[in-house]
């Protein structure tokens, strides 16, 4: 089954041009490989509000499956996004961002430095990614099969055979 997938890249520099947006694309192309029919892509700068109406109008009206972010989940002073994303979910999931930083500390101890944030807003599930192509295409990739069988137990009317899971 096919499902929907919206990526949002939070940068200041890529909202104003000033950077080329790489870590966008391509978590797009990865969503898309798994099965995720990426129907909406946006960027916006580093400010709570604007990504918090980002996040809402993808779950709220565009009624989209899978949010994935990039950006924004670091130390600096502006990096908003885990906020942002934990003020609009219902559900948090801890799970998520957990996996993805430690598959990232196999790689670079630097991954504990991140703040990304996972959760469910309706019928949607939002996950932080870093900004780097590097960082946002490993961290998805820890997590990709996982997010295909939340993307079927949030949109199934049961238990979406999770006692079927594969090892």
């Amino acid at each position: 089954m096919s499902y929907t997938a919206a990526v949002i890249t939070i940068s200041d520099k890529g909202y104003a041009g000033e950077r080329e947006d790489t870590s966008g694309p391509a978590v797009c192309k990865i969503a898309g490989d798994y099965g995720f029919e990426v129907k909406y892509k946006s960027i916006v700068p580093d400010e709570a509000e604007m990504i918090k109406a980002e996040l809402i109008k993808c779950a709220d009206e565009l009624g989209i499956t899978l949010v994935l972010t990039t950006g924004g989940t670091g130390f600096a002073q502006r990096d908003v996004t885990p906020e942002a994303t934990l003020a609009v979910i219902e559900r948090e999931t801890r799970g998520i961002p957990e996996a993805m930083r430690a598959a990232s500390m196999r790689i670079t101890q630097r991954a504990c430095l991140s703040r990304s944030a996972a959760g469910i807003r309706g019928k949607t599930l939002i996950v932080n990614l870093p900004g780097s192509k590097k960082a946002a295409t490993e961290n998805i990739m820890a997590v990709i099969e996982a997010l295909q069988h939340g993307a079927e137990m949030l949109n199934s009317q049961g238990s979406a055979n999770c006692g079927e899971l594969a090892r």
